[in-house]
């Protein structure tokens, strides 16, 4: 199978790379920008036609879309951008997979969510009730692609890092080990998700085929529940920085323009049932993440 990868130079695109490096199936991998010594195909998702002659050349049957606009705040001023990519693109995508009969794995957020107060996981049919541009035109997006009627599968993940591009955990890194004091928000919860641990999920249930008469959206994050705050004492104490005292706050400390949500958790029951897909514990790919950041040094 020809697998194109959309955001390849991203954080879970190349995570993408990473495990599927052996793939018995054939990967092209895409980006708007080109990166030194990584090998990258320049396409424009933006461009149907751009994306329509990709699929031909290449004889593509699945594409798995990592790319996205993800700026959350800068979105609230750029929302005919933020559109573009996150909705329009997407439909691009979708409907040159529908001309082909591929499969488009789309990955989406737990941003799609936070309108309406709950305190239990979200499940993946609960409407989608989006509190900022971002999480609008995610879910725009989603729309466009059960709009099309192409064959399907759309992850909501939450809270994504890795060792590539900039990420929390990175930030977090930065800070704990240069201020000698650091507030952080204890009133929204979530989930960390390693970039890694999606990607391989992906793999899993596109090499493997999994995704036949499966069509749907399913949630994908690393399992537990934390704060913004336990994420950070978690790996400042993990990386030693002891120095630095870590205050819980409450988010209203740090304005921002958009209203985040307060409780994000993803009920992951769906995914791990229908492809059979194994959740590391946050904490633990935390540790994996971190350690390689430290090897890399």
């Amino acid at each position: 199978m020809n697998i194109l990868v959309t955001g390849a130079n991203g954080q879970l695109g190349n995570e993408i790379r990473i495990v599927a490096k052996n793939s018995c199936d054939r990967y092209i991998y895409t980006d708007v920008i080109e990166v030194e010594g990584i090998e990258t195909t320049l396409l424009d998702i933006t461009s149907i036609d751009a994306v329509r002659n990709i699929v031909n050349e290449y004889d593509v049957n699945c594409i798995i879309n990592c790319a996205a606009y993800t700026n959350v705040d800068k979105a609230e001023t750029d929302e005919v951008l933020c559109e573009l990519l996150n909705a329009k693109a997407v439909e691009n995508l979708a409907l040159a997979m529908k001309e082909v009969d591929g499969l488009l794995v789309h990955v989406s957020t737990d941003y799609v969510f936070g309108g309406d107060p709950y305190n239990t996981p979200c499940k993946e049919e609960q409407k989608g009730t989006p509190t900022g541009v971002y999480g609008r035109t995610k879910l725009q997006g989603e729309e466009n692609i059960l709009a099309t009627g192409c064959k399907h599968v759309i992850i909501r993940t939450a809270w994504l890092y890795s060792e590539f591009g900039k990420n929390f955990v990175k930030t977090m890194l930065h800070l704990t080990s240069t201020k000698p004091q650091l507030r952080v928000a204890f009133d929204q919860a979530g989930t960390p998700t390693y970039a890694y641990d999606l990607a391989r999920a992906i793999h899993e249930i596109v090499s493997q085929r999994k995704y036949e008469g499966n069509d749907g959206i399913y949630h994908y994050s690393n399992e537990g529940v934390c704060s913004w705050y336990d994420f950070t004492k978690v790996i400042a104490e993990y990386v030693g920085h002891t120095n630095c005292d870590i205050q819980p706050c409450h988010s209203e400390e740090f304005p921002s323009p958009v209203k985040r949500p307060a409780y994000s958790v993803l009920d992951k029951t769906k995914i791990k049932q229908t492809f059979g897909v194994k959740v590391p514990y946050w904490i633990d790919s935390l540790k994996v993440c971190l350690d390689h950041l430290k090897a890399s040094k």
